[in-house]
């Protein structure tokens, strides 16, 4: 279990160049499931890379139960911390699928069926388990990100970072990647997600981080962040809350970020008038 803090970290690409991120505090407790939202360009991808190493923040701290990570190798935190990339072509390169996935968790000292039962787990967890043997190359870039997922998975990191995870996926590949975020959290993981995808965003996810230009405008639950008194703010980042939402509010029937809970007002809202 890891909590995670940032601690005013800011962080230019170079010297002299604009802030990519402007001085945030951000405290995740261990077990939480926090997705960051905001467009392109806001600073999310660069603050999740300030929880592995791959970044280091120019002023501020970043801690691990308490312990700034400064000192800390990558290959250190990725003990802790997971990172699924939006791209899986930068994370893929081994040449056969239970290959690629049996990397990660080798290189942490996972021998023997530990190793084999992790890999297992992770290829049946996506669906490719079948594809074992195959060459990562001759997947679909979709499948391909459900593997760069499984080799993350199969680490069994305290945190879990997916960044863009359902993109490019057909439902089936949204419920396998939300299968994938229920079952790290049922196992006491930490699960942090970034996502262009407001409905996915509002149903699997308790939190919901806004960002633009670096900083954070909204922090709170799917309800009130996607609430109608937020709707100013969402447009300022160019977002839009999810469909549920705004029929919801169309209807006077409340916060309904999800479809689960538009039903279930709409049922409400019919048996009250019965």
């Amino acid at each position: 279990m890891t909590d995670l803090v940032l601690e005013q970290v800011s962080y230019r690409f170079a010297a002299g160049g604009a802030l990519a991120l402007d001085r945030v505090e951000l405290r995740v407790a261990a077990g939480e499931r926090l997705a960051l939202i905001g467009q392109n360009g806001s600073g999310k991808t660069t603050l999740v890379r300030h929880l592995n190493g791959l970044l280091r923040p120019s002023s501020g701290r970043v801690l691990h139960d308490g312990e700034d990570v400064a000192r800390s190798s990558v290959a250190h935190l990725a003990r802790s911390v997971g990172l699924v990339f939006q791209d899986p072509d930068r994370q893929i390169f081994a040449g056969s699928v239970r290959a690629e996935v049996e990397f990660g968790p080798r290189n942490l000292g996972m021998r023997g069926a530990e190793l084999a039962a992790a890999v297992d787990e992770a290829l049946t967890a996506v669906g490719l388990e079948a594809e074992a043997r195959t060459n990562p190359y001759d997947l679909g870039t979709s499948r391909r990100k459900l593997l760069a997922l499984a080799s993350v998975q199969a680490m069994r990191t305290p945190v879990l970072v997916l960044d863009e995870p359902t993109t490019g996926q057909d439902l089936r590949g949204v419920a396998i990647v939300r299968r994938a975020v229920d079952e790290a959290n049922a196992a006491g993981r930490t699960v942090i997600a970034i996502s262009h995808d407001m409905g996915f965003v509002a149903d699997a996810f308790e939190r919901v981080m806004v960002m633009r230009d670096g900083g954070v405008v909204l922090d709170g639950t799917p309800a009130s962040v996607f609430g109608e008194p937020s709707w100013e703010a969402l447009r300022s980042t160019y977002l839009e809350p999810p469909l549920p939402a705004r029929v919801g509010a169309r209807l006077g029937l409340g916060a309904t970020p999800t479809d689960a809970a538009l039903l279930a007002a709409l049922s409400a809202a019919g048996g009250a008038g019965s």
